[in-house]
Formats: structure tokens, sequence, C-alpha cells
């Protein structure tokens, strides 16, 4: 009897079979649970090369146009490339009155328009941008020139690059509005790096032909 006794009392100290089995079948769920959740995530993750719209594109600086120039259309990262200088302003690029600095450098702009998602296009007859969809018109820089529009263009992020391509300068943000500025080139500048996972949202100043009087 006092064996007896003695072997139920050590039983129950320890950890029987089929608990152990249970850990183990336990812990190998949340292991393969572990494993399934982190392919999940490695396969959502979005990897874009070089060269891909939603990541970077490399271009000469040969590619830019000449200051306030006609834009350089880039298909494949659905940007336009533009060159602005107000000090030296023309029918497409000028300085507004609510503008008190003049804008220069370089900037990407994306070419959707942004009231419903057409694809807007570059009008020389008028020296801007004009959407077919809905009539909005956009500065060169992509300031809202016509309604419906709610909004300028939105732009990409933009780094001036060495021939080592060596970062020089990189877009800044307006502290204001967000929306990234144009960029000055450094005189060494060889290539530009034009970030189409990188996009900034346009502002929503007044409308150009406010100003003048002239909206429809």
């Amino acid at each position: 009897m006092a064996r007896a006794t003695a072997s139920v009392a050590a039983g129950s100290s320890g950890v029987t079979r089929r608990e152990f089995l249970y850990y183990i079948w336990g812990a190998s769920i949340a292991l393969f649970t572990a494993q399934s959740a982190g392919f999940l995530v490695w396969f959502l993750i979005p990897r874009f090369r070089e060269g891909e719209f939603g990541g970077k594109f490399i271009l000469p600086v040969t590619d830019l146009p000449e200051p306030n120039g006609e834009p350089r259309d880039n298909p494949a990262g659905r940007f336009w490339l533009v060159n602005l200088d107000t000090t030296q302003p023309n029918l497409r690029m000028f300085q507004a009155q609510d503008e008190p600095e003049p804008i220069q450098g370089v900037a990407a702009i994306y070419k959707v328009c942004t009231h419903l998602g057409c694809i807007y296009s570059w009008t020389p007859a008028n020296e801007r941008f004009e959407c077919p969809c809905h009539g909005s018109k956009y500065r060169l820089d992509g300031r809202r020139i016509e309604a419906p529009a709610p909004r300028a263009l939105d732009r990409f992020k933009v780094e001036a690059l060495d021939a080592d391509r060596n970062v020089l300068a990189v877009s800044s943000e307006d502290p204001r509005t967000g929306v990234f500025l144009p960029l000055a080139l450094p005189p060494n500048t060889t290539l530009l790096s034009i970030d189409t996972g990188k996009r900034n949202l346009g502002s929503s100043e007044p409308l150009l032909c406010s100003f003048t009087g002239t909206c429809p």
C-alpha cells in the first residue's frame, strides 16, 4: 500500500507522456504559423528593379530639357521631367503673384491627372499640360491653371548623382505643403535618380486663372 502511494505521488509530480506530446504538437503548430506569416509578409512586400515603375530610374543629366523648355516624357517611369526657372519666365513657366520666391530646379511630375486619374498630355500649342477627360489644365511645374482638378500634379523624389552614383543632393519637402520642391543641381551632377516609389501629393494653391480673371 505504501509502495502504491509513493508511485502515485511520483507520477503526479512530473509530466505525462500525453502532456509532453501535446506540448510538442503545440510548439510545432506555433512554429509553422510563424514561418507561414513570415513567408506571406516577404511575398507581399513589393520589390522593384531599377528602371521599373515603383523603383528608381537613373537618367543622364543630358536628358534634361533646357530651363523652361518643353517637358521630357518618360513613359516607362510615368513621369514628365521638367527644368524650371522663373528668373527666365516665358509662357510655360512664370512666377505667380502669390509665389514670393523664384522657382528653380528639376522636378519629376506624375503623369496622372489629380481629378479622376486620366492621363493628361503636354499641349505645345497652349504651352501647358491639359487633361482630355474634364479639361483640367496645369502649368509646366504642375500647378493648376484651371479646375476641376482639386490639386496640383503629384511629384516624385529626385536625387542628383555624380558619375560614381554618389548622392550629391536630394529633393527637399516644402514645410508648408509637404510637396517635393524642385531640386537645384550641383555643378558636378552627371546623373538623375527619379524614385517613382516616393510620390508626394500636389498642393492646392489658388488657380492661376483666378489672378487673370480668365477662369471659365
